[in-house]
């Protein structure tokens, strides 16, 4: 790898990491540049614009997401062993780990839900698609007979994912210890139901 190439990447994961503590928007070139021992103009060498480093930040994370949730649940044989893996490691996201403190989407859909612009747009995409794999993984896992058919997935999915909100706010803003049972819990009685 390049030496460009490879200080570019290093920008984009200190900034996809303070972005998940304070958001795109809190980043700042100055605070980015320092963090990295970059001048602000060896910072701007690499993206011409706050936006671009946003956008580059928002599209590392949705690799980082691929690579840590969606990937490792494909390898399954079993739709409801990839539902459950894609639900599990969308929590275990959430939480965080040593490489991100957690979810940049929850902040970053916070931050632009109402700005209309390349980043919402590409924020809009990806949860769609996030959502539309959950769609197709719990109609596989119906199909397969390893969940009760369902009147309506996308009603499934949309409480999939308010689960994980609930999740995130117990665990992060209540620090609440028991979030993850009780999370588990009630995706064990969302999938269970008729």
């Amino acid at each position: 790898m390049a030496k460009g190439s490879a200080t570019r990447d290093a920008i984009i994961g200190e900034a996809l990491s303070q972005a998940v503590r304070i958001g795109l928007e809190g980043i700042t070139v100055g605070g980015l540049a320092s963090s990295m021992n970059l001048s602000k103009s060896g910072l701007f060498a690499h993206f011409k614009s706050k936006e671009a480093l946003q956008l580059a930040v928002v599209e590392e994370a949705i690799a980082r997401f691929g690579r840590s949730v969606v990937e490792p649940a494909l390898k399954t044989n079993s739709p409801g062993a990839r539902l459950d893996r894609l639900f599990l490691g969308y929590l275990d996201w959430i939480r965080g780990n040593k490489q991100a403190d957690g979810c940049l989407f929850i902040t970053a859909i916070q931050e632009f839900d109402d700005q209309p612009g390349a980043i919402r747009d590409r924020l809009v995409e990806s949860q769609q698609g996030w959502r539309r794999q959950l769609a197709s993984t719990a109609r596989e896992t119906i199909k397969a007979g390893e969940m009760p058919a369902k009147d309506d997935v996308d009603l499934f999915v949309f409480e999939l994912v308010g689960i994980a909100l609930a999740y995130q706010h117990a665990c992060k803003l209540f620090q609440d210890r028991r979030a993850r049972a009780t999370v588990e819990k009630a995706f064990a009685r969302l999938k269970a139901q008729a």
